[in-house]
C-alpha cells in the first residue's frame, strides 16, 4: 500500500459500456492487422518487465540479508565492514542490472503502445474522413454536426489515450498483483492476509465515493451544458436582449444557473480531495499493522531482515494496481464503446457509385426533365409520389409552396444530394444517375436563402467557384452582382478578411457575396433559394435586374415565397405535400383560380 494513491478524477468516472464488447474487440483486432508483430513485442515486454520487477524484491533479500549479517557482525568484531566485488558488490551490480533492464523494458513498451495506438487513431481518422465524403445528406440530417464531429476527434482521443495507458496498465497490473500475491504468500502467509483485508477496505472505500461522484459528476456537466447554453443564448440574442429591455432578466439567469454549477462543483470538488486522504489513511492503518505484525517475527526471528523489506516492496507493487484495477477496466470499457461508435459511423449506408465514364461531355444545354420521380426520406414516409415536368433550355422555372411542401427537396434530387426511388431525372435526355455527381453539380450555380462565406478574403470568397480567377475577373462579377461599391469600402477591399461568423457586413451584402460567387463560376444552370429575401428594395431591384442577364439562355429554378418576383417565369410548379398540384404561366394560374391564385391574392390582400 502506498502512502499516495493515484486515484483518478471526477472526469475518469464518467464511462460507458459497449454494446458488443466481443465483437467490437475481434474488428479493431483486425484494424491493427498490419501491427500484430508490434503487439507481440510490447507483450513480451510486459511479460518480461512483470517478472524482472518480482524478482527485483526476491533477490534483493540476498543482499539485504548479507549486508546485514556483515554489518552486525563487523560491529561485534570492531572493524569496519567493506563491500568488494566479491563480498556482495557482485550481487549489487545484478539487482542494479535488474532495474536498469525493467527500465528499459518500460521504456520500450511505453513507446511501442504510443506508436500502435497514434498509427491506429491516423488509420481511423482516415476512415473517418473518407467515409465523411460518401455519406448520403440524409445522414447528415439525422445527426448534428457536433455529434459526427465528436466521432472523428473525442471517440478517437479517448481509443488513443486508453490504448496507450490503460492497456499497457492493465496487462502490467494483472502480471504484477499476481506474481507480488504469489511471492508474498510464500513470504508470510499472516503478512500478506492482513494486506488483502486492508486492500478490501481501501476498494470498497473507493467504490463508495466513486458512486456518489459519479452522481455528482453526472449532474455537474449537465449543470455546465445549462451554463453553456445561456450564455451563448445571451450571447448570441444580445441585440434582442438590449431592445426589449431584459438585460435584468438574462444575467438572473445566468447566475442562477452558474449558483447551481458552484454549488454542485463544491459537493463533486469535496468528494474529489477526500477520497486521497480516507484511502491513505485505510493503507497507513495496513502499514502500521503489517509493520507492528513484521516487527514481532523479525524480533522472534521469524523474519530476516531482507524479507521485511521484500515484503514491503511487494505491498508498494501490488498495492496501486489493486486500488486502480476498477478505474483501468471502466477506462478500457469506455474505449471500447468509443470504438464502437466509430465502427457504427464506418458502417453507415453510402451513396452509391459513381460511373466510371463520363454521360455528357462539354457544356450542358440546360433541358431538365422529372419522369414519374417518387422519394421518401424513409421507405415508410413517402414525400413525392409522381412528380413529372419538363424544363427547356433557357428557361426560368419556379417554384412555390408554403413551408414544407418540398420545394428544397425538389431542388436536393436535382442536384442528386438525395437519390429518388423511383423514376427517371433527365439531363439533356440523359439520367442524371449515369453522370458523377461533381460533374453534374459543376453545372450547377446555387444561391441559397442561407449564406454562407469561409474563412479568408472577400476576392476567395468570390472565387469559391473558380479559385484560379483574375483579379479582373473577380471585380467583374462583384459589379454584376452590385456589391463592387460595397467591397471598396472595406479597410482593404477585395482582400478584406471575412468569416462565417463575421458581423462587420450585414446579412444583406453577405447574400451579394454569395450572388457575385455564382457569377463568376458561370455555370449552365442556376438555382436560387429567395436569393434577394435579406436586401432592401432598391438593392433587390439592382439584384433583380443582374440576375435576369445572368439567367439569361440558362435554365433557373428559383425557389420564391413573394410571388412579384416570379410572375416573369416560363414555368411556375406549386407544390403542397410534397406535390405538384399546379404548372404553369402566372397568367394561366390566375386565370384557373386554384391554388395559386389563392396564394398570389393573399399576398396582395
Amino acid at each position: 500500500m502506498q502512502d499516495e494513491q493515484n486515484i483518478p478524477y471526477e472526469d475518469d468516472y464518467a464511462y460507458e459500456m459497449p454494446d458488443h464488447a466481443g465483437k467490437t474487440i475481434r474488428r479493431l483486432w483486425r484494424s491493427v492487422s498490419d501491427q500484430h508483430g508490434r503487439l507481440a513485442v510490447v507483450l513480451v515486454s510486459v511479460a518480461f518487465y512483470t517478472l524482472l520487477s518480482i524478482y527485483a524484491p526476491f533477490y534483493s533479500v540476498r543482499i539485504v540479508d548479507f549486508l546485514w549479517n556483515g554489518i552486525r557482525s563487523a560491529h561485534a568484531q570492531g572493524t569496519v565492514f567493506r563491500v568488494s566485488w566479491e563480498q556482495g558488490g557482485r550481487e549489487i551490480a545484478v539487482l542494479l542490472a535488474v532495474y536498469t533492464a525493467t527500465a528499459g523494458l518500460y521504456t520500450l513498451q511505453s513507446f511501442l503502445m504510443s506508436s500502435f495506438a497514434e498509427r491506429l487513431s491516423l488509420r481511423l481518422r482516415t476512415e473517418i474522413s473518407e467515409k465523411i465524403n460518401r455519406l448520403p445528406l440524409v445522414y447528415f440530417d439525422n445527426h448534428k454536426t457536433g455529434e459526427v464531429m465528436s466521432r472523428a476527434v473525442n471517440d478517437l482521443d479517448k481509443m488513443s489515450e486508453a490504448l496507450q495507458t490503460g492497456l499497457l496498465r492493465l496487462f502490467t497490473a494483472a502480471g504484477m498483483v499476481t506474481g507480488s500475491l504469489v511471492v508474498m504468500f510464500q513470504m508470510q502467509v499472516w503478512l500478506t492476509l492482513i494486506f488483502l483485508f486492508f486492500m478490501g477496505l481501501a476498494l470498497l472505500s473507493t467504490k463508495l465515493f466513486a458512486a456518489k461522484t459519479l452522481q455528482l459528476a453526472a449532474r455537474r456537466q449537465q449543470c455546465v451544458s445549462n451554463v453553456t447554453a445561456r450564455v451563448e443564448e445571451a450571447y448570441s440574442g444580445r441585440v434582442i436582449i438590449k431592445a426589449f429591455g431584459r438585460e435584468q432578466n438574462s444575467s438572473r439567469e445566468i447566475h442562477r444557473a452558474t449558483e447551481e454549477l458552484a454549488e454542485v462543483s463544491r459537493k463533486a470538488d469535496f468528494l474529489v480531495n477526500a477520497i486521497n486522504p480516507a484511502i491513505r489513511l485505510v493503507n497507513r492503518l495496513g502499514q502500521v499493522l503489517i509493520a507492528v505484525t513484521a516487527g514481532k517475527l523479525l524480533i522472534d526471528g521469524a523474519l530476516s531482515v531482507g524479507t521485511f523489506q521484500a515484503f514491503f516492496q511487494y505491498v508498494n507493487q501490488s498495492a496501486e494496481p489493486l486500488t486502480e484495477g476498477a478505474y483501468m477496466v471502466n477506462s478500457m470499457q469506455s474505449a471500447l464503446a468509443s470504438v464502437e461508435r466509430i465502427y457504427a459511423l464506418l458502417d453507415e449506408p453510402e451513396i452509391g457509385a459513381e460511373p466510371e465514364t463520363a454521360a455528357l461531355t462539354g457544356r450542358t444545354e440546360g433541358r431538365v426533365e422529372f419522369r414519374n420521380v417518387r422519394f421518401g426520406y424513409t421507405p415508410e414516409r413517402v414525400l413525392m409520389k409522381d412528380i413529372s415536368f419538363t424544363a427547356h433550355p433557357g428557361q426560368k422555372i419556379a417554384v412555390v409552396g408554403s413551408t414544407g411542401a418540398g420545394k428544397t427537396t425538389l431542388i436536393n434530387l436535382l442536384m442528386r444530394f438525395y437519390e429518388v426511388d423511383g423514376g427517371t431525372i433527365l439531363l439533356d435526355g440523359v439520367d442524371t444517375k449515369t453522370m458523377s455527381r461533381s460533374w453534374l453539380r459543376s453545372h450547377f450555380g446555387m444561391v441559397l436563402q442561407d449564406t454562407w462565406l469561409f474563412e479568408g478574403t472577400i476576392a476567395e470568397n468570390i472565387a469559391y467557384g473558380k479559385p484560379d480567377a483574375t483579379r479582373e475577373e473577380i471585380v467583374a462579377a462583384a459589379k454584376a452582382a452590385r456589391v463592387d461599391f460595397f467591397v471598396r469600402t472595406m479597410p482593404k477591399g477585395y482582400d478584406t478578411v471575412l468569416g462565417n461568423d463575421t458581423e462587420n457586413i450585414s446579412v444583406g451584402q453577405r447574400q451579394l457575396l454569395t450572388i457575385a460567387r455564382v457569377v463568376l463560376s458561370n455555370p449552365a444552370l442556376l438555382i436560387l433559394d429567395e436569393a434577394t429575401s435579406s436586401v432592401d428594395t432598391r438593392t433587390e431591384m439592382e439584384i433583380n435586374r443582374a440576375m435576369n442577364a445572368l439567367m439569361e439562355n440558362r435554365t433557373s429554378f428559383v425557389i420564391a415565397h413573394r410571388l412579384s418576383t416570379i410572375v416573369d417565369a416560363d414555368l411556375i410548379l406549386v407544390m403542397e405535400n410534397g406535390n405538384i398540384i399546379e404548372q404553369g404561366k402566372h397568367r394561366e394560374l390566375v386565370k384557373a383560380n386554384g391554388p395559386y391564385a389563392q396564394l398570389y391574392y393573399s399576398q396582395f390582400a
